[in-house]
């Protein structure tokens, strides 16, 4: 059974940085893909970040795009996501997500929440101006 366990949210000021970090157990890490989801207070949960399961694609939606970077570490069987320039529209609940892909491509990154079978516990991530 995949077991994904997210630490490193908490508060900051606006312009400033938050790292993330995401660990996946009970399973073959290289085998999925990552992905960072964010759900704010009243709004669905919204897809962030993606990264293939060798690490040679990245995506990211247009609101996060060149402020994070998502990175994985098969070795550790972890995922990060950097988070530079933090504005108060970030502010949200970050989710790592898991999908198993080694039947796709290796540059194959899914994007869509029923996508990923497989969750972690949401860590907060407030951003105040």
């Amino acid at each position: 059974q995949v077991q994904l366990v997210e630490s490193g949210g908490g508060l900051v000021q606006a312009g400033e940085s938050l790292r993330l970090s995401c660990a996946l157990s009970g399973r073959t890490f290289s085998n999925y893909a990552m992905a960072w989801f964010r759900q704010a207070p009243g709004k669905e949960r919204e897809f962030a970040a993606g990264i293939s399961r060798t690490g040679g694609n990245l995506y990211y939606a247009d609101s996060v795009k060149g402020r994070f970077t998502v990175s994985r570490d098969n070795a550790k069987n972890t995922v990060a996501l950097q988070m530079n320039s933090l504005k108060p529209e970030d502010t949200a609940v970050y989710y790592c997500a898991a999908d198993y892909t080694l039947h796709m491509g290796a540059t194959y990154i899914p994007r869509t929440r029923s996508d990923y079978a497989y969750w972690g516990q949401g860590t907060q991530v407030t951003v105040s101006s």
